[in-house]
């Protein structure tokens, strides 16, 4: 069939000159569509599932709804099942979710549904925020945090039912799909439910020994899908000029919702956006633009989910967090950049001089799978028929994009779901039932750094600190950091740097007209030892300000993560005072502070070579630095660095100057003198 061609030019008699050369159009081909009913009447009505769904649960022990993205359908699981007498016993219905955000969001959609006040009967529980009480009987979670809950409640006695969104295969749902699978032969009473896509519905159902297929009817309205001619040779400002095309030109007054790689182009492209509407003469009142992200303070995150006044459309910039799981109520277009952020680790094979493996752990910007593009494109509510714009070509989509995305549990680190399974009790790890294996080597690589950090003895077996590490809500590297504090008595400095080390890429605004300012001004925090000091005094400076909206305004820092710092800082002294940890400081001296971040983060050396090049030490990877950094303008011979994020090149973010006396003190088991020795070949 003939493709159709759609220019996004805005009618040239509605605009001067001046807005001709502000906005670029982007030529987009349709080249397909989502199919739909066509008819809203033709849909199966909601009674007509909740019958069925009832029907299977009474009939099944687990049950795989097969579901469209942003049906809505999903949500109401919950209220069926509570209102079927399921939480009469007492017992709870847990929800796990892969973000944040959607536990969150689900939660109070739910609450508002039933007209009750979010935190008794509906709530939700994440990472560092609990919002349950002992009225609560519909509880949403992370993934995450169901894990967590796991150890203190191995076979989750307090739920009669626990509803999984396995949409997206993050290595937190294998584990708990595993783990689930183990414990429905062991409580026959506890319902499962797992939404998946079309796609997955059959691997889920082979993988629970044929558990029954609930497929839910499909989208009542069509999705235009639209290709670019050529390609793009920017994204960001694709998306901008994108958004204003459709508002331009598009009579319908639907919602936008904009897919970007990650979140630190979410405040650049609203800045581009703010910017192109003032130069095009717009109203700016009429776009009410709204970022969507991991962990958004709630009083943020409602916003979005809230109607769209009269005579505005909405624009929501979003990242990959939005293609499950979340409903949206009004969006009627999508724009796709084509691109997700993900953590991929590159596992080596051993080093010859030692008996050990290495990895290079790092984020990087990646294509999409078609599967991730379908999910986006299903982003379209069900109120109209949409359209979805992607950034990219036909041709590219066909020939370049990968069906389905790898899952994580075969690209990223073990060590945080390997000390999750020990501390659960599993020490068979290559008999443990996954539905996708975990590669030997991945698996091998992270008990030998659970070794190195001291989570596991020479048998494999969990040691204290190993078990201590598992009970914290952060990775293995930053769990042993922080118990380290006690040993280096330095335990108030080390949690304020883990709390600002788990918001750090939110922090610094940098506003497209005022980027000189900015820079300047993240610059007067810079410390002379590095980032972690640098952050660790930004936030003490806040503080003793008592915590001013105006000084972070003042000074380009988003007051909201310093407010996010604070509550995730305020959460781990509580956890870490309940493991017994006093909390004492050992300012001025620093000595101690940075031993205990080396505790936790030896593996992320690098030392910089006669030539002036930062190799990392152990399997030599050239690595570049931060220009942001405290240490950019330093030769600093040693040094070590928070993560690796691939841009156009390896790149050392968060980086600290350190002594390799102290690291042959704190790792003696990792490292050795001739690891420093500038004639040993890297």
């Amino acid at each position: 069939s003939s493709a159709s061609e759609k220019s996004g030019s805005i009618d040239h008699r509605k605009r001067n000159k001046d807005t001709t050369a502000a906005l670029s159009s982007i030529v987009f081909i349709q080249e397909s569509m989502l199919e739909g009913t066509k008819h809203k009447q033709e849909i199966t009505g909601s009674n007509t599932f909740e019958r069925d769904l009832l029907a299977a649960t009474r009939e099944h022990q687990i049950v795989i709804v097969q579901n469209e993205t942003n049906s809505g359908r999903t949500a109401k699981i919950p209220q069926y099942l509570h209102e079927a007498g399921l939480t009469d016993d007492g017992k709870r219905i847990g929800c796990s979710q892969p973000h944040s955000v959607a536990s969150m969001s689900a939660a109070s959609h739910l609450a508002n549904e039933l007209g009750v006040r979010l935190g008794n009967e509906v709530g939700y529980s994440v990472r560092f925020k609990d919002c349950t009480s002992e009225r609560t009987v519909i509880k949403y979670m992370t993934d995450g945090t169901l894990l967590h809950e796991l150890l203190s409640d191995p076979s989750l006695d307090s739920y009669s039912v626990i509803m999984i969104y396995a949409q997206k295969a993050t290595v937190e749902t294998t584990i708990l799909l595993g783990l689930l699978k183990q414990m429905s032969r062991r409580r026959s009473d506890l319902k499962l439910i797992i939404c998946s896509t079309e796609l997955n519905a059959n691997k889920f159902s082979n993988f629970f020994s044929e558990a029954a297929i609930l497929t839910l009817p499909q989208r009542p309205y069509s999705v235009d899908i639209y290709f670019t001619k050529e390609p793009v040779p920017d994204y960001i400002d694709a998306c901008v000029n994108t958004v204003l095309q459709i508002h331009t030109t598009e009579s319908s007054s639907g919602d936008i919702l904009v897919f970007l790689a990650a979140q630190e182009e979410i405040e650049p492209c609203q800045e581009m956006l703010l910017d192109r509407v003032k130069r095009l003469g717009l109203e700016k009142e009429q776009l009410l633009i709204c970022p969507l992200y991991s962990n958004q303070p709630w009083d943020m995150l409602k916003k979005i989910f809230e109607p769209t006044p009269p005579n505005t459309r909405k624009v929501v910039l979003t990242t990959h967090i939005a293609e499950t799981s979340l409903t949206f109520d009004n969006i009627v277009y999508v724009i796709d950049s084509g691109f997700e952020k993900q953590r991929n680790t590159k596992v080596e094979g051993r080093l010859q001089a030692q008996n050990q493996r290495t990895s290079l752990d790092m984020l990087m910007n990646v294509p999409i799978s078609k599967e991730s593009a379908n999910q986006r494109a299903g982003r379209v509510s069900h109120v109209a028929p949409g359209k979805c714009y992607r950034l990219y070509t036909a041709a590219a989509y066909e020939n370049k994009v990968k069906d389905c995305t790898v899952p994580e549990i075969m690209r990223i680190s073990l060590t945080d779901a390997i000390l999750m399974l020990k501390a659960l009790g599993i020490n068979d790890l290559l008999n443990f039932d996954l539905q996708d294996p975990a590669p030997p080597e991945a698996l091998a690589l992270a008990l030998e750094q659970l070794y190195a950090l001291g989570a596991l003895n020479h048998l494999g077996e969990l040691t204290r600190t190993g078990r201590r590490m598992a009970e914290l809500p952060v990775d293995p590297m930053m769990a042993k950091m922080l118990l380290a504090s006690e040993t280096y008595k330095c335990s108030e400095e080390i949690v304020t740097i883990a709390a600002m080390l788990l918001v750090k890429n939110c922090i610094f605004s940098r506003p497209k007209d005022k980027i000189e300012h900015a820079d300047n001004a993240r610059k007067n925090f810079s410390h002379p030892l590095g980032d972690h000091f640098s952050l660790m005094q930004l936030y003490n400076q806040w503080t003793e300000l008592g915590c001013s909206k105006q000084w972070c305004s003042e000074n380009y820092i988003q007051f909201h993560s310093m407010e996010r710092a604070r509550d995730i800082r305020e959460k781990l002294v509580g956890l870490m005072q309940a493991a017994g940890i006093e909390m004492v400081s050992s300012l001025p001296d620093t000595t101690n502070v940075r031993k205990a971040i080396i505790a936790g983060y030896f593996y992320h050396v690098a030392r910089r070579s006669n030539a002036g090049i930062y190799e990392t030490v152990k399997h030599h990877q050239t690595v570049a630095m931060d220009p942001n950094s405290a240490l950019v303008e330093n030769q600093t011979p040693l040094v070590l660095y928070h993560e690796l994020v691939f841009t156009t090149k390896e790149t050392m973010q968060t980086v600290i100057k350190i002594d390799p006396r102290e690291l042959l003190e704190v790792a003696p088991h990792y490292f050795k003198s001739e690891d420093f020795n500038q004639n040993n070949p890297a």
